[in-house]
């Protein structure tokens, strides 16, 4: 480590062979924190490149525990975090959105790390237990339309080097590769990431799979979902496309309208009070915003409107809410 780390001083850059050795070595818990620490920051203060974005992602993908969802056309909806906005769990709304209006979804999220919550801390707060079981996970997106992927308990790399992410309390290219690591290899994928940079990257990387049907998204205000609360661009396999709250039928939004609360108790009540059908008028339109390009990701020759409509169905029809206790139960 100290090798490489010198090597990151001057200015060099990692080969993906070198990228994906690092990270294989941290997945043995035996590079001190400090040292660990000292090699995210430096992503902090510099680009990541395409070669090194390719070799830690694939020592995360060689190293995590398999499961097998392949019976299933998955989708995953999963943000990149780091944007410091504090939104409520949207992403993680949506996708049990997605399931309740009937398709299904392998989510991939962890516990906040520069956020008061992540999607890890909410369904854990609800009464969601992880597992790597992959029998239960098959059988709970067989039965509810998707199962949560807790990525600590899929990938030994990202838990090792949990305590050093602590305790930078800031983003790291760990945040950057959350959202390309799925175990399950969903064939759809909705990213939210916190840079025009990293949306570059993520097109990279999708437009290799071809077998993937994808949409990146980057709010120009930083957020790293559809926050209507101005424009975003959105990559997907048609290009790229500079969009707006009103390109989508919706009025735009206060940031405040999606404040997430001081408190993982306060995100957890934000959470139930709009599953439960009883959020605002800016929420629910967010929530559905988000679920609705996911649900074009199965059809995309159906238009937005259509999406929308079918995600504010599963919505206030509580099909979300019947979704989330039956993994909850």
């Amino acid at each position: 480590m100290k090798t490489l780390l010198n090597q990151l001083f001057q200015h060099k850059i990692l080969s993906q062979a070198e990228a994906e050795s690092v990270i294989k070595e941290m997945a043995k818990g035996e590079i001190p924190d400090a040292q660990v620490a000292a090699f995210l920051t430096i992503y902090n203060m510099r680009p990541i490149s395409l070669d090194e974005f390719k070799g830690f992602r694939k020592a995360l993908l060689d190293l995590a525990i398999p499961v097998d969802l392949s019976a299933f056309e998955t989708v995953d909806m999963c943000g990149t975090g780091g944007d410091g906005k504090n939104t409520f769990n949207i992403s993680t709304l949506a996708s049990f959105v997605v399931a309740g209006a009937g398709y299904k979804v392998a989510k991939h999220g962890n516990y906040g790390v520069s956020s008061v919550s992540g999607s890890s801390n909410v369904l854990e707060a609800l009464g969601y237990r992880f597992t790597n079981d992959e029998k239960v996970l098959q059988q709970q997106i067989a039965d509810a339309n998707i199962t949560f992927l807790h990525a600590p308990k899929f990938h030994p790399a990202m838990a090792a080097v949990a305590p050093a992410r602590r305790s930078l309390g800031l983003k790291t290219f760990f945040n950057m590769l959350g959202p390309v690591v799925n175990p399950a290899r969903p064939t759809h994928q909705l990213a939210g990431v916190f840079s025009l940079e990293l949306a570059r990257l993520y097109q990279y990387l999708f437009q290799d799979e071809p077998q993937k049907n994808y949409a990146v998204i980057y709010g120009l205000d930083g957020y790293d979902e559809i926050s209507l609360t101005g424009e975003f661009v959105m990559k997907d396999r048609q290009g790229e496309h500079l969009l707006s709250p009103k390109d989508l039928g919706l009025p735009q939004i206060s940031q405040k309208a999606i404040f997430g609360g001081n408190t993982v108790d306060e995100a957890v009540a934000i959470f139930k009070k709009i599953i439960e059908g009883n959020g605002t008028e800016a929420q629910n339109n967010v929530v559905c915003a988000n679920a609705a390009m996911a649900i074009k990701l199965f059809i995309p020759e159906t238009d937005f409107a259509t999406c929308f409509a079918e995600a504010k169905a599963s919505l206030l029809g509580l099909k979300a809410l019947k979704s989330l206790k039956i993994i909850t139960s």
